[in-house]
């Protein structure tokens, strides 16, 4: 390899850029959590699982040619900025308003979450091509972005609640339990719509319930909790 072959034009591609703007809504999310605009917060951490969702699939489309792995790496690194390190300050910024916890416990539960995301996305790239499995090992990570958005948009909120689902979760995505692919059709179209209402100025709010977050959170939920069963 020549210095000239390291240009950045050589690397990047469409899947990539997609990427970026996953860690870029990442990091937004970050920046409205400190500014305690957390309804906003929680929207940017779906907006990322969304980019982060079509980035594999503009990288199959465009029959991306990644020998060097950038494509792997650069996914990486942008999931744990979204999902490792925004839903870490979220979840800090959220309880850390609320008096009453103990905040070294906020602390450690948030740092968990970062330090989980980092183990879980390191294996993945240490195993992916070679293991005989399809499936996810752990729970994915996107899911505690998702699911902590969800939770606090949903009109249910509980900051206790919240760092119990969140220590589980996240020691969950370093377990080896696998989970599935998620290829259900109706499923995925019905979140994809789900989600598009949530970040959607469309609110479908019932006795101060959000419908739609209800919903995702429970199909988060379940997708968590069905594997466990099977295990």
């Amino acid at each position: 390899m020549t210095i000239e072959s390291t240009n950045m034009k050589s690397f990047l591609a469409l899947s990539d850029i997609i990427s970026l703007l996953n860690m870029a809504s990442g990091f937004l999310a970050i920046i409205f959590s400190i500014n305690q605009e957390l309804n906003i917060a929680a929207i940017l951490m779906i907006i990322a699982i969304m980019f982060d969702s079509a980035d594999g699939w503009v990288a199959r489309k465009i029959n991306r040619q990644d020998e060097l792995g950038f494509g792997k790496n650069i996914d990486s690194l942008s999931d744990i900025v979204s999902f490792g390190v925004a839903p870490a300050i979220f979840l800090y910024s959220c309880i850390n308003t609320t008096p009453g916890i103990f905040q070294i416990i906020v602390v450690l539960v948030s740092l968990l979450i970062v330090v989980c995301g980092v183990l879980r996305l390191t294996r993945y790239n240490v195993i992916a091509g070679k293991i005989d499995t399809q499936d996810f090992i752990g729970f994915p990570i996107p899911g505690i972005s998702l699911i902590m958005a969800s939770y606090y948009l949903s009109g249910l909120y509980n900051p206790y609640v919240a760092l119990i689902l969140a220590t589980i979760v996240s020691l969950i995505m370093i377990s080896n339990i696998r989970y599935p692919k998620f290829d259900n059709i109706p499923l995925i179209a019905i979140s994809c719509i789900l989600i598009l209402l949530l970040i959607l100025p469309i609110n479908i709010i019932i006795y101060g319930i959000n419908i739609p977050a209800v919903l995702l959170l429970l199909f988060c939920l379940y997708y968590l909790i069905i594997n466990l069963i099977k295990k």
